[in-house]
C-alpha cells in the first residue's frame, strides 16, 4: 500500500514534524525532496464534523489533503434537498477543481463528515507544487479519473439501490478512510449524506444492527462484521474502491 514504505518525518510550516508514513496517500507518492519542499507551505488542520471547507459557487481558498478526517462533496438543489456526490479521505484531496484550472465548484460544497485532521495549503501554493512536481501531476491525473468513476457510480447507486445497500456502502467507504472500526457518526448526518429521510436511515441502521453487522450507540458507529457488511452492500462499493486502489498504485 502507498504510505507504508519507510520515509523520514515530514515537517509542516509551523515546524511540527509528522510521521510521513501516515501522510495522505497522494502526498506520499511525491519523492522525498519534493515532499519536504511542498510541506513548507502546508499547515495541519483539525476539522470538526460539519465544517464547511468550500461553498458551492464560491472561490476555493485552500486545498485539503485529509489524513484522518473524511470529507464530502455535496450538492444542494433549489428545493433545499442535499445529497453526497463524492467522499474524500486519506486517499484524496479537495484540489481537483484547482488542478483542472477552476477557482470554484458551481455544484458542490465540501464539508467534513467525520472529524479528524488534514493537511492544507493555499491554492497558489498548490499550483506552484504542481508546476514543480511531475509525480504530483501524474498522481493527480489518476486520482481525477478515479474520482470521475466514483461520482458516476454514485449516480447509479443513488438511483437504483436500496437505502440499506447504500448505507452499507457508505459505512465501508468511511471505515476504509478512517482506518478504524469505530468512528463518530450521527444518523442525522448519514441521512444528509444519503439524501433520504432520517426515518429511512433509522430503519436501515436497525436492520444492519439486528444482523450484528454494526453497533450504533451515542453517536458512535462500530463495524462489527466487515465481511457481512460487504455482503449487504451493493457492488458500487467494490467498483469505487478498485478505481482508487488502481489510481494510487496499491497492489
Amino acid at each position: 500500500m502507498i504510505g507504508s514504505r519507510d520515509r523520514n518525518d515530514a515537517q509542516v510550516s509551523d515546524g511540527t514534524r509528522i510521521d510521513a508514513r501516515s501522510l495522505n496517500r497522494i502526498l506520499n507518492t511525491v519523492p522525498e525532496k519534493e515532499l519536504a519542499r511542498l510541506m513548507r507551505d502546508t499547515e495541519r488542520a483539525s476539522n470538526p464534523r460539519g465544517e464547511v471547507l468550500s461553498r458551492q459557487g464560491e472561490r476555493i481558498a485552500r486545498v485539503y489533503f485529509p489524513v484522518t478526517a473524511v470529507l464530502s462533496l455535496v450538492t444542494t438543489l433549489a428545493d433545499g434537498s442535499t445529497i453526497e456526490i463524492s467522499t474524500i479521505g486519506n486517499e484524496g484531496t479537495t484540489g481537483v477543481p484547482v488542478y483542472l484550472g477552476a477557482d470554484s465548484m458551481s455544484n458542490a460544497t465540501c464539508l467534513c463528515q467525520i472529524p479528524g485532521e488534514s493537511l492544507s495549503m493555499d491554492t497558489e501554493s498548490f499550483r506552484t507544487a504542481l508546476r514543480q512536481s511531475e509525480q504530483l501531476r501524474s498522481v493527480m491525473d489518476r486520482y481525477v479519473l478515479a474520482l470521475l468513476t466514483q461520482v458516476g457510480q454514485a449516480v447509479a447507486c443513488n438511483a437504483l439501490h436500496s437505502t440499506i445497500e447504500r448505507a452499507a456502502r457508505w459505512l465501508l467507504t468511511s471505515q476504509d478512510r478512517v482506518g478504524a472500526d469505530e468512528f463518530s457518526l450521527t444518523q442525522e448526518f448519514l441521512s444528509y449524506m444519503l439524501g433520504v429521510r432520517r426515518a429511512s436511515v433509522t430503519v436501515a441502521a436497525r436492520t444492519l444492527q439486528a444482523a450484528d453487522l454494526i453497533r450504533y450507540q451515542h453517536g458512535k458507529m462500530t463495524i462489527m462484521d466487515r465481511a457481512g457488511l460487504e455482503e449487504a452492500a451493493c457492488e458500487c462499493y467494490f467498483v469505487m474502491r478498485s478505481a482508487l486502489e488502481e489510481a494510487l498504485g496499491a497492489k
